[in-house]
């Protein structure tokens, strides 16, 4: 175990008066940086006062755009917004907490560099603690989902995914196996949230388009079965708009499975509670979300759930110093006439509860008292595929075109910096006036193979499709790199 290194700006062996240590680069932990960096831009500089980021990737992901990344609407690159462009002033250790000791104020953290220098996890102190570290992929003990099952929470599984599915049409289209044929040409998706809504709709979409380039293969050779164990789905748009959208979905020949559960994937088959049997070589789990491990490495208090347990200004309940927000915290809901309910975990509460959890930070540390984070609901929007969606605003719900023009507007005015804004804006430009397109870059998986066998060595393995096994600092597997030059950060109000 090695101490952090000072930061620059403070003498040798020195601290700064004031280090804020940020877990999580997500929507809470990059705008509460954000606002942070904004406020105490003078100490930061000075010396006086660091905000340390401890995030595994380094980037922050809009995941409300992963669906268009999919269908390859809008490139990945502008899914992600570069810490390091957006946080200047700020610290950026792209790792793992593993262990946060907050009776000493530690965060025991595992790098990129842990693996290569032997010097083993680094502990960084901290004077005020914010908890921001998101979610991971809600899984059941369901037989063969860890082999097969393919999770749609990053901007990897997203492009992973697109790959994926227009590599089966290749299958399909070149196979003489009617068995193989059907099982690439079926699609099954777990979950009828905006997730698995979203991303199946916009796939769905693609590939049918896709489908007109293949001389035997046809929409409707296409399969598409969504998998919802409730009897509704997209609940946050309300049950009518709700009912709406599995009409539409059913009208594409989408066959949607209302109060069913997935029992089995063995052998790439999807075995459902009402009896049905699929042979598929596509199973999206995108059924819930659950709070990240660092949260049970801790010494503070949990829900049953596993979430952090919040007071409504977002501090840590009985601890001092400690802050939480977004996916990971159980945030009392001020507004809701029912007591014990809390905020849900969804990106318009993440995004306004950091604003507050930064201001609260800051009266502390002057020794005001904090404010409570209340919210009203400007509403849910949801995409059905291009041209088509939901949304409910301000209590009017709209269908069809209007809906997915104002869920264009929304994510456009919410995604990250100027930048972002208009390579997005430019994107839907160029979309609207040329083909889509349909190339999959599979081969990015494995990108030594060719050289390898030219090289006279032995071909990379086909690794099991498993997305959720994401690289994790430390274990030796090279990153990609998905950032890019940024303007300036947008003002955050």
């Amino acid at each position: 175990m090695v101490m952090a290194p000072d930061s620059r700006g403070t003498a040798p062996g020195t601290r700064p008066a004031v280090r804020v240590l940020v877990v999580g680069g997500g929507y809470v932990g990059m705008y509460t940086a954000l606002r942070l960096q904004h406020r105490l831009r003078r100490r930061l500089r000075s010396g006086e006062a660091e905000i340390v980021v401890v995030t595994p990737e380094p980037y922050m992901t809009y995941q409300p755009f992963l669906p268009e990344a999919a269908a390859g609407s809008i490139s990945p690159r502008h899914v992600v917004v570069p810490l390091r462009r957006v946080l200047r002033d700020c610290r950026i250790v792209i790792g793992e907490a593993r262990r946060i000791d907050h009776t000493k104020r530690t965060a025991t953290v595992v790098t990129l560099a842990t693996g290569e220098d032997g010097t083993g996890a680094v502990e960084i102190p901290y004077d005020d603690l914010v908890l921001a570290p998101g979610s991971v992929a809600r899984t059941l003990p369901v037989p063969g989902l860890a082999d097969f099952g393919i999770g749609f929470k990053t901007v990897e599984e997203a492009i992973g995914l697109r790959n994926h599915v227009i590599e089966q049409m290749d299958i399909a289209s070149a196979t003489r196996d009617p068995a193989v044929r059907d099982a690439a040409l079926t699609f099954v998706f777990v979950g009828g949230g905006y997730a698995g809504v979203e991303a199946l709709a916009e796939l769905e979409d693609m590939a049918r388009y896709t489908s007109r380039y293949y001389h035997n293969i046809t929409p409707d050779d296409l399969r598409w079965i969504l998998v919802e164990a409730t009897g509704r789905i997209l609940p946050e748009v309300g049950e009518e708009l709700g009912r709406y959208a599995v009409r539409e979905l059913r009208g594409r020949n989408i066959d949607v499975r209302l109060d069913t559960r997935l029992d089995s994937c063995e052998d790439r088959i999807a075995v459902l509670s009402d009896g049905s049997r699929f042979p598929t070589r596509t199973l999206v789990w995108t059924a819930g979300v659950k709070p990240a491990p660092i949260l049970a490495e801790t010494d503070l208090p949990l829900t049953e759930h596993g979430r952090l347990r919040c007071t409504a200004a977002l501090a840590v309940e009985g601890v001092e110093h400690a802050w939480a927000a977004g996916d990971a915290a159980a945030v009392p809901d001020l507004t809701s006439p029912h007591q014990g309910t809390v905020t849900a975990p969804n990106a318009q509460h993440a995004v306004r509860q950091a604003k507050v959890l930064a201001d609260n930070v800051l009266a502390t540390l002057a020794g005001r008292p904090p404010t409570d984070y209340r919210h009203s609901s400007a509403g849910s929007v949801a995409s059905l595929g291009l041209h088509k969606g939901v949304a409910q605003v301000y209590g009017r719900r709209l269908k069809g075109y209007p809906a997915w023009l104002i869920h264009r507007a929304y994510h456009l005015n919410r995604v990250p910096t100027f930048n972002r804004k208009a390579r997005v804006l430019a994107e839907w430009t160029l979309a609207g006036l040329f083909k889509r397109e349909i190339v999959s870059l599979g081969s990015l998986e494995h990108p030594r193979a060719e050289f390898a066998l030219a090289a006279g060595g032995h071909p990379v393995p086909e690794q099991p499709r498993d997305d959720g096994n994401r690289r994790r600092p430390g274990n030796g597997t090279p990153r990609g790199d998905t950032s890019e030059d940024d303007g300036p950060p947008a003002p955050t109000g």
